[in-house]
């Protein structure tokens, strides 16, 4: 399986690492616990089964509308399948557009059934993951928002790429310098 990725400025980047230290200071599921270098902070936008040429030509092209600001708008919290904390970001009309356009990207050369329908593009949530996990309830309490530094207010979404679940590895799709 591979993501397609949005990925953070660098001031946004530090900004949920230090949420991460502080749920994983906390004794809370936190990202900060996935030590893979390829663990970067991030928003999903689509995954697929592949990154057929035709998907790649299209995703070079929405590439070339990054940098993208958004606004952060708080904590958001998911219970299912799995219990997540998160940033949510505003789906203003830029952020909803390119997520429309890499969406039908990979539906366009994609097998019927193999997208995850949490990110068609009326039900996906823009967020940035802070922790997950199965146990459900973990981060209902109050107190866990306070552990949490503020959300900045704007972020920048600088890079698109792609993480294949398979072998673990990264690779940029766009923009390139």
């Amino acid at each position: 399986m591979r993501t397609v990725e949005l990925l953070l400025d660098a001031a946004a980047e530090l900004a949920v690492r230090e949420a991460w230290r502080r749920l994983a200071d906390a004794g809370l599921p936190s990202l900060a616990r996935h030590r893979s270098p390829t663990n970067s902070p991030h928003v999903t936008l689509a995954t697929c089964p592949e990154l057929t040429a035709p998907i790649r030509w299209e995703l070079a092209e929405v590439a070339a509308a990054l940098p993208l600001p958004v606004r952060c708008a708080g904590v958001v919290r998911f219970e299912r399948p799995a219990s997540v904390l998160a940033w949510a970001l505003d789906r203003d009309r830029a952020l909803a557009g390119l997520q429309r356009r890499v969406w039908e990207a990979v539906a366009s050369d994609s097998p019927p059934g193999s997208l995850n329908p949490l990110h068609e593009p009326d039900r996906w949530v823009p967020h940035i993951t802070l922790g997950r996990t199965r146990r459900a309830g973990v981060f209902a309490g109050r107190r866990v928002v306070e552990l949490l530094p503020a959300p900045p207010p704007s972020v920048r979404l600088t890079t698109l790429r792609s993480y294949d679940t398979g072998t673990g590895s990264v690779e940029v799709l766009g923009p390139w310098p």
